[in-house]
This record gives structure tokens, C-alpha cells and sequence, in this order.
């Protein structure tokens, strides 16, 4: 359900449960995590097949306490502390739990039409520990408790004026094309200095 694929540097860590919207489960979370812990890469890119980047958390896993599992913080913590380029290419809608993965990358990118929320109040949990004070940090205290409490669903414009992605690209392929060219440099540096710029940054 997660396809890995290493080149020139760059691992693509793909969701390809596009029958069930790519939700994520346990497992799905704990593999994605793995992958990222244990990449040999100067960049690691995140994307879906289909349609949509992520539903979240797969419902019959939520009534087993996926919604509360560690295994999102996991997750969004290799990413945050993996010294070269992070970057989620959203092939689609992002929608509560996934949301984590996406906001501790470097770099977001969004095909026109995807969508962010993060339901929590409506499923009835908290959010993970460091996803609030990441969305904080990218679109301000208002518009994360416009998301976190308010449960509103941000359009791909209303996204990128808020600063929640940092690019918007017609379709898939220009995606692909985008990812591209910032992943080459990426890919080829020098031992060390992705994570140095990072740093400096």
C-alpha cells in the first residue's frame, strides 16, 4: 500500500490505496515512517495515486483507535528531523490525520482543486501533539483555528494565499514536471549540504 521508489538521490514514497482514497492505517503510517527513518536519499517527495492525496485515517482502523495511535507522530516527526528536502506533492484533497505528514514537510505543492481539513472536533479527538503548532506556524493562529475548530475545508486558492502550500500547478503531469526540477539539484548535492542549508534557513 506504499510504494517506495529511489532515484538519483531522491526517494518517492507513494500512497497507492486509490479505491480507498489512500486513508491510512496503522500500518501504511508505521511503513511510511520506516521508509523515511531509514532513507539513504538527499530528498524524500510524498504523493498519492488517484484522485485524492489522503482521506485520513481509514475508518474501520479509526474504531480500533487509530485516530489517537502514535504512529501519526512518528510519522510526522522522521519527516520533520530528515536532514535533506521534504516535499508533498498533493495530487489531491488532504483531509485530517494526513494532514500531519504534509505539514511537516519543507515544500507543498497542490494540483488545482485539492482541499485541506482537519475535522478532530467532529470525530472527537485531539489533533497530534505537533500538527497545531506546524499549521500555526505556516497560516497564522486564526485560520488554524479555522481548521482545527471551525472544521473548515480550504480551497486550493484559499491555501496557497494562506500559505499552507506554497505552489499550485494545473494537473499531474505538471506536478510530476515541478517535482522534477526541485528534486535534480537536490539529488546530486554534495554530501551534507541540503542539511546545512536547511539549517541556515
Amino acid at each position: 500500500m506504499i510504494n517506495a521508489v529511489m532515484s538519483e538521490g531522491v526517494l518517492t514514497l507513494t500512497l497507492a490505496r486509490p479505491d480507498k482514497a489512500n486513508a491510512l492505517t496503522e500500518d501504511m503510517l508505521n511503513q511510511l515512517a520506516d521508509a523515511v527513518r531509514g532513507a539513504d536519499a538527499q530528498a524524500i517527495v510524498l504523493t498519492g495515486q488517484g484522485k485524492v492525496f489522503s482521506a485520513g485515517a481509514d475508518l474501520e482502523a479509526v474504531a480500533s483507535g487509530l485516530a489517537t495511535s502514535p504512529a501519526w507522530e512518528r510519522l510526522s516527526g522522521a519527516i520533520a528531523a530528515f536532514e535533506g528536502l521534504t516535499i508533498a506533492a498533493l495530487n489531491g484533497t488532504v483531509a485530517g490525520g494526513a494532514l500531519g505528514m504534509v505539514l511537516a514537510c519543507d515544500v507543498r505543492i497542490a494540483v488545482v482543486g485539492a482541499k485541506f481539513f482537519y475535522p478532530v472536533l467532529k470525530m472527537g479527538v485531539l489533533p497530534q501533539p505537533s500538527d497545531p503548532a506546524r499549521l500555526r506556524e505556516l497560516v497564522g493562529p486564526a485560520r488554524a483555528k479555522m481548521m482545527l475548530l471551525g472544521g473548515a475545508k480550504i480551497t486550493t486558492d484559499d491555501a496557497f494565499a494562506f500559505g499552507l502550500i506554497d505552489n499550485i500547478v494545473a494537473d499531474q503531469a505538471t506536478l510530476e514536471a515541478e517535482i522534477a526540477l526541485l528534486t535534480t539539484m537536490a539529488g546530486t548535492a554534495k554530501s551534507g549540504l541540503v542539511a546545512s542549508i536547511k539549517a541556515m534557513i
